[in-house]
C-alpha cells in the first residue's frame, strides 16, 4: 500500500492536504516538528479530526541554532521560514525509510505567503532540503511542475487541486465538505512571526551568547526591559502571569515586589547586576504598582533567602520607553 508523510503544523492547510490525499486510498501518517518556538497541541487536535496517525519530533535545539543565522534569512519578524520549511523536509526524509512511507507532502498554497510560498521560495526548499524529488504539495499541485509521485501513477494528479493566492475560501468549503471545525486562524503557530517576542528574542541574541531554555520560556511573558548587557529586567502583567514566571525564576535571579502596596512580581536575569539595573527595576515594579503615584516607595529584593529594601520614585514614560523592548 502507498503510504506518504504529511508535514502537519497546525492549520488547516496541511490537514486538508493530508485528507486530499487519504481521499485517494493512500495512508498517511502526520509528522508534527517541535521547537522552542513552536508546539504540537494544535496538530494533535486537527489530527484527530481526520482520523490520522500523528508522530511528534521534537528538534528544538537544532532549529534553534538554524533561527540565529539562517542562510536565506529572516521574514518580517525573526522568522527563517525558507530555512525552517528545508528542515522540516530534510528530517522528514529521513523518516520516510523509517516509516516505509513513499513520499512527503505539506500544505503549502502557491501565493498566499509572499516571503515563503512564492514559486521561487517552494523551489529553493525543494533544492535544500535534499529530498525534493520526494514532495508533494496536493492543494497547489496543478500550479507546480509534475512530480515524480503523479508521473507514476502513485497519486492522481487530476485529483490534486490548483489553490493559490491568499482567499481561504476554497479551503473553508474543503473543511465543511470533510466536517473539519475545529481549527486555528491562519496567523496562529510560531512565537517567531510575532512582533513583539521577536524583539525580545533578538535582544537577548545579540546580548548573550550560551541561551537557555528558560530563558526563551520566560519571553512568552511580562514586559521586558534592558538597561545592560550583562542583565534583563521582566515585569509581569497580571497575577496569573505572576504565577507562571514564579515556577521559572532561578536561585541566581533578583526578584523584586513593592513593600506596602499591591504590584507586579519583577526579576532580574544575569549575573552581577549593577546598582544602574537594581535601581531600574525597583523603579519599574513601583511603575506598575498600586503606589504609582506616590513620590517615593520602597521596594523589597532578594535573592535566595539574602533580602534587601531599595527606595525610589516610581518610572515615569519617558524611563519606561526608553528601555523597554516593544
Amino acid at each position: 500500500m502507498t503510504r506518504a508523510l504529511a508535514m502537519v503544523s497546525g492549520g488547516l492547510d496541511s490537514i486538508l492536504a493530508a485528507k486530499l490525499i487519504q481521499e485517494q486510498g493512500i495512508e498517511v501518517i502526520g509528522i508534527c516538528f517541535k521547537s522552542y518556538f513552536f508546539g504540537e497541541e494544535n496538530a494533535e487536535r486537527m489530527s484527530k479530526q481526520i482520523d490520522m496517525r500523528l508522530e511528534v519530533v521534537d528538534f528544538s535545539e537544532e532549529h534553534f541554532e538554524m533561527v540565529k543565522n539562517p542562510k536565506h534569512g529572516h521574514g518580517k519578524n525573526m522568522n527563517p521560514c525558507i530555512d525552517c520549511h528545508a528542515m522540516m523536509m530534510t528530517h522528514a526524509g529521513r523518516l520516510l525509510e523509517k516509516f516505509d512511507a513513499d513520499f512527503i507532502i505539506t500544505g503549502e498554497v502557491l501565493g498566499q505567503r509572499p516571503m515563503s510560498q512564492n514559486k521561487g521560495a517552494l523551489s529553493t526548499v525543494l533544492k535544500t532540503s535534499g529530498v525534493g524529488e520526494k514532495i508533494l504539495r496536493p492543494l497547489c499541485a496543478k500550479n507546480l511542475p509534475e512530480t515524480e509521485m503523479e508521473k507514476s501513477g502513485l497519486v492522481d494528479r487530476e485529483k490534486l487541486m490548483d489553490i493559490k493566492g491568499r482567499s481561504r475560501k476554497i479551503q473553508m468549503a474543503l473543511a465543511e465538505k470533510w466536517n473539519i471545525k475545529d481549527y486555528p486562524s491562519p496567523a496562529g503557530g510560531c512565537k517567531l512571526t510575532e512582533p513583539g517576542y521577536s524583539n525580545r528574542l533578538k535582544d537577548l541574541v545579540d546580548n548573550k551568547e550560551n541561551i537557555s531554555e528558560r530563558e526563551l520560556e520566560l519571553l512568552k511573558y511580562a514586559r521586558h526591559y534592558r538597561i545592560d548587557e550583562s542583565c534583563k529586567i521582566i515585569c509581569t502583567r497580571t497575577a496569573d502571569e505572576a504565577q507562571i514566571v514564579r515556577k521559572l525564576i532561578s536561585s541566581d535571579d533578583l526578584v523584586f515586589l513593592v513593600r506596602d502596596f499591591n504590584g507586579p512580581l519583577t526579576i532580574i536575569i544575569g549575573e552581577n547586576p549593577s546598582e544602574k539595573s537594581i535601581e531600574a527595576a525597583a523603579k519599574i515594579t513601583g511603575r506598575y504598582s498600586k503606589g504609582r503615584d506616590e513620590e517615593s516607595l520602597i521596594v523589597k529584593y532578594r535573592k535566595g533567602e539574602e533580602e534587601n529594601i531599595i527606595t525610589v520614585k516610581p518610572a515615569d514614560d519617558e524611563f519606561i520607553n526608553g528601555c523597554i523592548l516593544k
